[in-house]
């Protein structure tokens, strides 16, 4: 990389080309609006994300006061606000969608040593959803309750770097325990959800308690049952609960599993891993800028939500690569008012010297 290309090109520089191009042939992105392509329109979208535009106008704005810089990072289509917004309804959101997934494949490999506050050699995983509220007049089709609309996004992160290795995006009715449905369990990973995601009814049996150490937190340690008929017959081997009071918080926390080997104060911090999907959730609702999603379609939020996850993943691979210190969140924030300056990416972040990477560019 060098100083005389702008750092969203140098930012770029770590996406593939060719993949990219394999999920727009995949669904013949780039056989309607020839004058905008599916390339044209991510490069945009990554451009309102990174820098926090509000609608379509603020974006045609800002792009066409430096349209002498656009073609060199790799635009070709005409920047108009008309333009995005007819490819925000043609492109199928399933070509970002699937184009994120490639994001993952590579990010997840760079962050499977991180630690992640358990003694734990197994994967991690934890699992739930949120709730993007939208206004009904404007999306019909995304009904949620009487007078509301709204959708929802299932995720589960690996807590190895708090990467998403699935998404889905549904409409706000769709409960949470239909989503174990769609994921394919990884043998001997330990998996962290609410009890959203229980489908059964909580009523046990104690049939054992085991000693615990009262001063690391943890209150009890017991094997138990289901006794509901339907429960047991639907689950009849016995489960662990483990109970614990959490000092900062003086809240009393009961934690369910079917594992009975790690000790009951890794299942509790296990638990508390799980914050970081609450973390994540809260990054995709600030950058999303979901209260000016820039199409009304179910098509076009869907493509907002993958282009943002895209965004997400990608910096992730970026820190990772450079060997940045650094937060996501603090790399985003200088992104966004650096993106179109002449200097060494890695220098904007206090990094003296980057690291030797292989990275394909999207742009040459």
């Amino acid at each position: 990389m060098n100083s005389g290309r702008t750092v969203f090109a140098q930012l770029l520089d770590h996406l593939s080309a060719y993949e990219f191009q394999k999920c727009v042939n995949r669904y013949r992105g780039d056989a309607h609006l020839r004058g905008f392509s599916c390339l044209d329109q991510l490069l945009t979208m990554a451009f309102a994300q990174l820098t926090y535009r509000e609608s379509l106008r603020d974006i045609e704005a800002c792009l066409r006061s430096i349209s002498g810089k656009l073609y060199h990072i790799g635009f070709r289509g005409k920047v108009a606000r008309t333009n995005l917004a007819a490819a925000n309804e043609a492109h199928d959101w399933r070509i970002f969608a699937d184009f994120a997934q490639v994001l993952i494949g590579v990010a997840r490999p760079l962050y499977v040593a991180d630690a992640i506050g358990v003694d734990l050699d197994q994967s991690l995983y934890a699992l739930d959803s949120t709730t993007i509220d939208l206004c009904l007049s404007l999306f019909p089709w995304a009904r949620f309750r009487k007078g509301k609309a709204a959708v929802k996004m299932h995720t589960l992160l690996d807590l190895h770097g708090n990467i998403p290795t699935f998404i889905s995006i549904t409409d706000g009715k769709v409960h949470d325990v239909n989503i174990l449905d769609e994921i394919l369990p990884e043998a001997g990973a330990f998996y962290v959800m609410d009890r959203g995601y229980v489908d059964f009814e909580r009523l046990f049996e104690r049939r054992y308690s085991h000693p615990v150490d009262k001063t690391t937190g943890v209150r009890s340690d017991h094997t138990v049952i289901l006794i509901a008929i339907g429960s047991a017959q639907v689950y009849p081997d016995p489960l662990r609960r483990v109970t614990y009071l959490d000092l900062e918080t003086n809240k009393r926390l009961i934690f369910l599993t079917n594992n009975f080997t790690l000790p009951a104060l890794t299942i509790a911090r296990i638990y508390k891993s799980r914050w970081q999907v609450e973390l994540f959730f809260k990054w995709i609702k600030q950058h999303l800028r979901i209260k000016a999603f820039f199409g009304t379609s179910e098509n076009a939020v869907k493509t907002q939500i993958w282009i943002a996850v895209s965004i997400y993943v990608l910096v992730a691979i970026v820190r990772k690569r450079l060997g940045l210190e650094i937060s996501l969140y603090q790399i985003l924030q200088i992104l966004s008012v650096t993106l179109f300056e002449k200097r060494l990416f890695y220098r904007h972040f206090g990094h003296p010297t980057p690291r030797k990477i292989s990275a394909i560019q999207l742009i040459s």
